[in-house]
């Protein structure tokens, strides 16, 4: 299934950002986004991402039988030396032969060719250690991509929550300011005093700053929301939104896909790179035989002495063995300490199976508990509504005080702020229990 289309459900989420680039953009039109181009754009900007690709590719590059020391070694050199000597030289037939700055000339040229035959292994072991480094760098490329993804739903639905806190609170200001609007009405009848009015306008007043400090946190978030989609900071962020929680999700299959956890796959990875590099280590004890060839050209001319012209051509081969006798325990030593990482490898993946575990269990606990006091707030957050309402047109009627009003007012802002607390906790914790899970793509 598309990573990026996964938790979202069509016919519940509305979702418009607005968002500028530039300042051009700022004054006129505006890049619209989806949840889904959010996402893809997090993943095309992240900088964290584009790190584990290029380990991907340097695991790919260096996955090779070559690297292992399985391929054959080619080398041709040539060499050419002039030289200029002085000779004297006394025959045994009595020829005395005496010259200076006698010409030489010295040729060397040769095609040397040699593969490994074998050394106990050392080569193939190599070979899947580096298979088994690509692999574990693949996952740990899935692991980064499954955590932006994360990241990127979780900072997006906190945005929507500090708006939703920015809604009720605007809701609450539009009753005070109903509030004042009669209070006023009365006193113009001569009905009310100017104490109620004051502090009518103190508690609208009071309520504004409130809804400029929720806005300032709301800003803050769309902030932290750009800086992980790595887009301008100060770009305008507009969020239409709400947030709808999986109810469906069972805890059992959450725990059997934690083996898929991409971070437990790099983990069991981890520990056969460690068994292979105990084997690489113990074929450093065994003998290691190379089979050699090669083509040679020699030519060495001089313009006087014993040898004036000395040329050979032609090929060779031969085999190669050299056996470890003894370097100081130093091969044994190297095995003991490779045997004692593979068992810490193994311990290691055995804590975070458990971590990861007991982070399902708990994160499913807050799951199931948020989502069962959700449907109650919701309930709360209705009847809340409808007593403020019904409140205003008692307080209207003169059949409810302002303490009435004030009260009512007080319980719609609680019952909204826990309801929306609930919503955003409900769906982070499905947002971790899926990428614990490996379900988030």
């Amino acid at each position: 299934m598309n990573p990026l289309t996964i938790l979202i459900n069509k016919k519940n989420i509305v979702l418009f950002i607005l968002l500028c680039s530039s300042p051009a953009f700022c004054q006129k039109d505006s890049l619209k986004l989806t949840l889904d181009e959010a996402i893809a754009t997090a993943l095309k900007n992240s900088y964290e991402i584009e790190i584990a690709k290029n380990n991907v590719a340097v695991n790919t590059i260096l996955n090779n039988y070559g690297i292992a020391g399985g391929l054959p070694i080619v080398t041709a050199q040539a060499t050419n030396t002039e030289q200029f000597t002085s000779v004297r030289q006394n025959l045994t037939d009595g020829t005395v032969i005496r010259r200076n700055g006698a010409a030489g000339n010295n040729t060397q040229a040769g095609l040397t060719a040699g593969i490994l035959l074998y050394n106990g292994g050392r080569v193939v072991a190599t070979k899947k250690r580096l298979a088994e480094l690509q692999y574990q760098s693949s996952e740990i490329l899935n692991s980064q991509i499954q955590n932006t993804i994360s990241l990127v739903m979780t900072s997006y639905y906190d945005v929507v929550r500090q708006l939703s806190y920015v809604n009720t609170v605007r809701t609450s200001i539009q009753a005070s300011e109903k509030r004042l609007e009669i209070l006023q009405v009365r006193k113009a009848a001569g009905m009310a005093n100017n104490a109620d009015i004051f502090q009518a306008q103190i508690d609208l007043n009071t309520l504004n700053q409130t809804l400029l400090d929720q806005q300032m946190v709301a800003d803050v978030a769309k902030t932290e929301l750009l800086k992980i989609l790595t887009l301008d900071p100060k770009s305008p962020l507009s969020i239409r939104d709400t947030i709808m929680v999986d109810g469906n999700l069972q805890l059992d299959p959450i725990l059997e896909r934690i083996a898929m956890n991409p971070d437990v796959k790099a983990a069991d990875h981890q520990i056969k790179i460690n068994e292979l590099i105990v084997k690489e280590t113990s074929a450093l004890r065994y003998p290691t035989i190379r089979l050699n060839t090669a083509y040679n050209y020699s030519r060495n001319q001089a313009s006087a002495g014993f040898t004036l012209l000395n040329q050979t051509v032609g090929p060779n081969a031969g085999l190669s063995v050299g056996v470890p006798i003894y370097n100081g325990s130093i091969f044994k030593r190297q095995q003991r300490v490779a045997e004692i990482n593979t068992t810490s490898a193994k311990l290691q993946k055995n804590v975070l199976v458990r971590d990861y575990n007991a982070g399902v269990i708990k994160m499913y606990q807050t799951y199931v508990s948020s989502l069962k006091q959700l449907e109650t707030q919701k309930e709360n957050y209705n009847l809340s509504r409808q007593l403020l309402n019904l409140t205003l047109q008692r307080f209207e009627l003169i059949q409810a005080t302002i303490i009435d009003v004030r009260e009512a007012q007080r319980s719609f802002e609680d019952a909204g702020y826990r309801m929306i607390n609930l919503n955003y906790a409900a769906k982070a914790a499905e947002i971790e229990l899926k990428r614990l899970s490996s379900t988030l793509q």
